[in-house]
């Protein structure tokens, strides 16, 4: 797999018939390794290991319904009180990030989240940026902030 711009961390990867499967520490099992995959675990150690977002208030593809469609956002994550509070979109390395689809997808399941804070990543690139749902706009974060900073600051912008 493609070495990516997060942290290394020690990943547990077996081969079945189906071919390489990677552990997914939130869900607690193993799961196909595809590049996607392979961001979002990358990821989901980053949040969780250098950044503190508690694992507890981790959801993995999690279905919504969205009309008559079912979407599954790749990482929904949590504050404290069990609101819905970052909606992070992973795609493959090879996936440009900047594609107007990209930007339309993670708006459509944060219509029915309603989480302060959006990131899109290929795991070369990450984007975050605070929505506001009273004014309908957006602000770019320099960062994706550490856990304890966030759930203080963005804890008055959750409807």
């Amino acid at each position: 797999m493609q070495l990516l711009n997060l942290p290394h961390f020690a990943c547990k990867i077996q081969t079945s018939r189906a071919g390489y499967q990677i552990f997914d520490v939130v869900r607690r099992k193993y799961v196909k390794l595809t590049p996607e995959e392979w961001v979002r675990q990358h990821f989901l150690h980053y949040l969780v290991d250098h950044l503190a977002y508690p694992k507890a208030l981790v959801r993995v593809e999690k279905g919504v319904p969205y009309y008559a469609l079912r979407y599954r956002p790749d990482i929904v994550l949590y504050n404290r009180c069990g609101q819905p509070f970052m909606l992070v979109e992973c795609k493959a390395p090879h996936v440009a990030i900047s594609k107007q689809e990209i930007w339309g997808q993670i708006g459509r399941y944060n219509a029915h989240f309603k989480a302060p804070l959006l990131v899109v990543t290929n795991g070369l690139e990450h984007f975050c940026w605070q929505s506001d749902h009273v004014s309908g706009g957006y602000r770019w974060l320099s960062a994706i902030p550490h856990f304890d900073k966030s759930a203080e600051h963005f804890a008055a912008t959750i409807p």
